[in-house]
């Protein structure tokens, strides 16, 4: 039990369950047998079976944990390659950001609201959208619960990951750029992971949706909510 519960034991499991997990997706192709979400049901599964608490493996992973952030900052280099692109389409860019920022906000809270949730829970689904580190701040100024917001954040990025190109081509959206864009604004760093690797092109808007709708929901989700709640009160 105690080489289980070893630094080096979690990591070597954790990394070998994600590579065979790709494995089979790539035998198996279908959005269920996405490796971020076979992976984390099989981690679940091995964390419930030999009785490690989550805290002891989340900390003991770290090594794997902190290549999270260099992985975000290299997105910037096929951001960088597209930016004469970017420059020419920056209107229709924010545009389409600010839409896209304020009806990620605005749906969720609304179908939380209608569906009974309560004030603390549709606050804390309302940044579901944008990296976990921001999503938190943004729940914990809204008065929503952070614990709650992180959770939502990871099915949020799994979801995306596993339907969200499938679905864009299901209506008709094919731009390399469209698809991006729409990824990395609605399910930020694990829906970019899973499309960058397509094309320059959606790596590129895909990491711009990313980065934009983290800033834009820290400033625009604190002035939108309360006219959203204005509203929900003569419903």
């Amino acid at each position: 039990m105690e080489f289980i519960n070893s630094i080096s034991f979690l990591v070597a499991f954790t990394m070998i369950v994600f590579i065979l997990s790709k494995v089979l997706y790539q035998k198996f192709p279908v959005f269920i047998f996405n490796p971020v979400f076979v992976s984390v049901g099989v981690c679940i599964g091995f964390l419930i079976l030999t009785g490690i608490s989550y805290s002891d493996y989340d900390a003991k992973t770290k090594f794997i944990s902190f290549w999270l952030n260099p992985s975000v900052v290299a997105l910037g280099v096929p951001f960088y390659l597209q930016l004469e692109r970017i420059k020419k389409d920056w209107k229709r860019i924010m545009s389409a950001m600010i839409l896209g920022s304020i009806s990620g906000i605005v749906s969720v809270v609304i179908i939380a609201f209608m569906f009974g949730a309560s004030r603390e829970v549709y606050l804390s689904l309302a940044p579901k959208s944008v990296t976990t580190p921001i999503a938190m701040g943004v729940s914990d100024a809204l008065g929503g619960i952070p614990a709650l917001t992180a959770c939502i954040v990871v099915v949020t990025g799994i979801l995306g990951a596993m339907i969200g190109e499938g679905l864009m081509k299901f209506i008709g959206v094919h731009s390399a750029k469209s698809q991006g864009m729409a990824i990395g604004t609605a399910s930020h760093a694990l829906g970019t992971a899973k499309i960058a690797p397509k094309s320059e092109q959606h790596g590129a808007y895909s990491a711009l949706g990313l980065a934009m709708n983290g800033v834009l929901t820290a400033i625009l989700a604190p002035i939108i909510i309360p006219w959203v709640e204005k509203i929900l009160s003569f419903l």
